[in-house]
């Protein structure tokens, strides 16, 4: 049974907001994970998503290990470095301001036997677009303003166009 460790060093969110969304992870299959991860509203989901799927492709790529039999052994959030910052107050006054900072580190499973899988995440493909496309997109954006006009002004420039635009006096 191999582990793979990954880690996330000085992801600027604070590690006890971390630590929220990351301690709904241990145990679960990757497959889970994701699915757990990509419906979560913080905003460090989006970053441990990020990591977890570098382990799953680390996993798979360099140690052919098979994605559906991983699952998240272990996953710790440490506190990083501190920006201190001061914020100007009324009278002369400062506040202190600690803009915090997270480690994480990410440890990978694998199972003998692997479950059925509950959710199914679908890979991101990219498509290749045809030049011709790509030259009449750039031809389309670059032809005009078409979109700062109002459509109930009857055409005209709205109020910011026309104020940004004018030569100077």
């Amino acid at each position: 049974m191999e582990k793979i460790t990954v880690k996330l060093n000085y992801l600027h969110v604070a590690p006890r907001k971390v630590r929220l969304v990351v301690n709904a992870l241990k145990g679960l299959s990757t497959n889970e994970a994701e699915a757990q991860l990509l419906f979560r509203p913080k905003r460090s989901s989006g970053a441990v998503l990020k990591l977890l799927r570098s382990a799953i492709a680390n996993a798979k790529n360099n140690h052919k290990l098979n994605p559906e039999n991983l699952f998240i052994k272990n996953i710790q959030v440490n506190q990083g470095p501190m920006l201190k910052r001061f914020l100007p107050r009324a009278m002369g006054r400062a506040t202190p301001l600690q803009k915090k900072m997270s480690h994480i580190i990410l440890t990978l499973g694998e199972k003998e036997k692997a479950k059925k899988s509950r959710f199914s995440i679908p890979a991101l493909k990219k498509t290749k677009v045809p030049k011709k496309e790509k030259a009449a997109k750039k031809a389309e954006v670059k032809s005009g303003y078409e979109h700062a006009a109002h459509p109930k002004a009857g055409g005209k420039p709205g109020f910011f166009k026309r104020i940004f635009n004018r030569k100077s006096v």
